[in-house]
């Protein structure tokens, strides 16, 4: 079955899947995220959003509603966020240097990626995965639902 073709729009990024994250302060999280990450900015609304790119993925960072209530626990909602990129050790090194918390170290998995997972400082977990093997996903118990 083909997929459709998403129409296209200057305003909004071209990924299929756009992660929000909320930060009680959107340009620090700009700052850090793009320093840290290797994220760039792609567009920026007023000083209450933005639109980051990284390779062909993006998150959107949102300002976090302010009064009482805003906390790492309601800014952390459950939500993760997951980027594929070519070297893992040398994206855990960098995020180390630049003050990133590590929650997981890299580590291999049977599934063919190599991942770690950090906290950034709003207490987002961000896991960064490299593929290091293309794996059956039957191998590993996994039931593929869709032809790559």
């Amino acid at each position: 079955m083909t997929k459709p073709a998403l129409p296209s729009n200057r305003s909004m990024p071209s990924s299929t899947v756009i992660a929000v994250l909320a930060y009680p302060d959107v340009a620090a999280a700009i700052e850090w995220l793009c320093r840290c990450f290797g994220l760039e900015e792609r567009l920026r609304i007023g000083n209450h959003r933005a639109q980051l790119a990284i390779g062909t993925g993006a998150v959107v960072v949102a300002g976090a509603p302010p009064g009482p209530g805003i906390s790492s626990i309601r800014l952390n909602v459950g939500h993760s966020v997951m980027v594929r990129i070519a070297d893992v050790d040398a994206h855990h090194r960098h995020a180390l240097a630049e003050g990133a918390r590590v929650l997981s170290p890299p580590t291999d998995y049977p599934y063919g990626e190599r991942q770690y997972s950090v906290e950034d400082l709003a207490g987002h977990v961000w896991t960064f995965s490299q593929t290091i093997a293309d794996v059956d996903p039957a191998s590993w118990g996994g039931v593929l639902k869709t032809t790559p």
